[in-house]
């Protein structure tokens, strides 16, 4: 009995000669390549009211911002600007030095960015690739610390702060931030993914230091994620109130605590107050489009292959 002959594949379907056995590929063909995706209009649809509902906040916040206290009480109130807004901005001026609390905050949220970046790229790059006695625990008590309320810190912290004479100085809030165990935890993982063993040990074999290394590979590479890091640690600390009403006086505050002298009397100017919160949204959207256009090209570079 002969054995009969299997047909003939045509050509670009099946399973050619180069590729291994038991594996299927998927080939696309050259008219394909460059061809971009259309979505449908439920994607518009969604993406639209997604768009919508993310902006109105600050929206509204313009629009209250431009108008009296009188229009906000009305119902419903107007949702178009008003031409109240320099006054509001003047109003602000006076009642809270916002001027001096915008360079406070900017001062204090700049150097715990930079802080935290750089010290959190350091050791999650020590922690994704250098091998030392002890990495695992140091890892897992690193990790173990974000479950610790901050609350419980407090008060040992400002002992440690009083006792240091820096109450009511800025270094009071910008030295506890300078390190995080959450940007420790984000760069190692990112690491981990980003950079290969081989790079590393390629620029062993040509006599790089581990400075070298970290400075001259390690920075590149992580560069989209120190700017979602910076991005992360900017906003937080630009927000945080807690600490700085504790750390800090009226004298020397940053903005979330000038803006708490706002509005005072028997009734809330809640005008006064959005015009206040405006400018003290401005700088981090500010920061958000800066470092925004670094994570998306960070991304788009390691999506191309050479």
């Amino acid at each position: 009995m002969t054995a009969l002959a299997a047909p003939p594949t045509a050509p670009g379907k099946g399973r050619t000669p180069q590729d291994p056995p038991g594996r299927r590929t998927r080939r696309v063909g050259q008219g394909g390549a460059g061809r971009t995706m259309k979505g449908g209009w439920l994607s518009y649809l969604i993406l639209g009211f997604a768009l919508l509902i993310s902006a109105f906040p600050f929206y509204w916040t313009i629009v209250a911002a431009s108008r009296s206290n009188a229009d906000l009480a009305q119902v419903p109130p107007s949702l178009l600007p008003g031409p109240n807004l320099i006054k509001n901005f003047e109003q602000v001026l006076e009642e809270a030095d916002i001027g001096k609390a915008l360079l406070n905050s900017l001062i204090v949220s700049s150097s715990i960015t930079l802080g935290t970046v750089l010290c959190c790229t350091l050791a999650g790059f020590a922690f994704a690739k250098l091998k030392f006695r002890g990495r695992g625990a140091l890892l897992t008590l690193t990790i173990g610390t974000m479950m610790i309320p901050p609350q419980l810190g407090v008060i040992p912290l400002f002992m440690l702060i009083a006792e240091l004479q820096w109450v009511n100085q800025l270094q009071a809030v910008i030295l506890p931030g300078l390190v995080s165990a959450f940007g420790v935890f984000f760069m190692r993982q990112y690491l981990v993914q980003s950079l290969p063993d081989e790079l590393i040990e390629a620029a062993r074999v040509d006599g790089a230091s581990t400075a070298r290394i970290f400075w001259s590979i390690v920075i590149p590479i992580a560069r989209p994620g120190m700017a979602v890091l910076g991005m992360l640690t900017f906003m937080t600390a630009w927000n945080d109130f807690f600490w700085p009403i504790i750390a800090l006086s009226s004298q020397e505050p940053t903005v979330q605590v000038a803006l708490r002298q706002l509005g005072g009397g028997y009734v809330n100017d809640q005008s006064v107050i959005m015009a206040g919160t405006l400018l003290g949204t401005l700088p981090v959207l500010l920061v958000f489009g800066l470092l925004g256009r670094q994570i998306v090209g960070g991304i788009m570079q390691g999506a191309v292959k050479g």
